[in-house]
């Protein structure tokens, strides 16, 4: 079409469809709720100011705490179970080459060795989250983060 021939407007259509978000998109909703729900969880012991780090077991600030998780987030089945995620410092997950060692027997510890095979052997199935699988999610760690804020629902 030459350009100097323009085009009318479309007349917008009534009945516009709201774009629903993408799996990624719930995803990362859904990584962001979650980590704040497991660092309110394991600082609610010191009234949400402290915690106790999973892998070196130091007393830090809440400001300096993860979400860290014993296996990879790259493995779907494992990435939203509570036994997998645990109040970290940012050092030990972020740059501790050999914070898993001590993660692995300090959550022996805490759930005990045979939770933690469980754990193992769940992080070996496969998953595919669905949209509305993430959704429910999203809202139920909300709503148990709302708690501990002491929100109302």
């Amino acid at each position: 079409m030459p350009y100097y021939i323009k085009r009318k407007p479309k007349a917008p259509k009534s009945g516009i469809k709201e774009r629903k978000p993408s799996t990624a998109a719930l995803v990362r909703k859904a990584d962001k709720i979650f980590s704040l729900y497991i660092r309110l969880r394991d600082s609610a012991a010191y009234n949400y100011q402290y915690f106790r780090c999973i892998s070196c077991g130091q007393i830090k600030p809440f400001e300096q705490m993860d979400c860290g998780h014993f296996i990879s987030r790259t493995h779907q089945a494992t990435r939203f179970d509570e036994e997998n995620a645990h109040g970290e410092c940012r050092f030990c997950n972020r740059f501790s080459s050999d914070h898993i060692i001590a993660y692995q027997r300090n959550l022996e510890a805490k759930i005990g060795k045979d939770r933690v095979d469980m754990l193992l052997a769940r992080g070996r199935m496969t998953k595919k989250w669905s949209a509305f699988e993430l959704q429910l999610l999203i809202k139920h760690y909300q709503q148990e983060v709302d708690k501990m804020q002491g929100k109302s629902i």
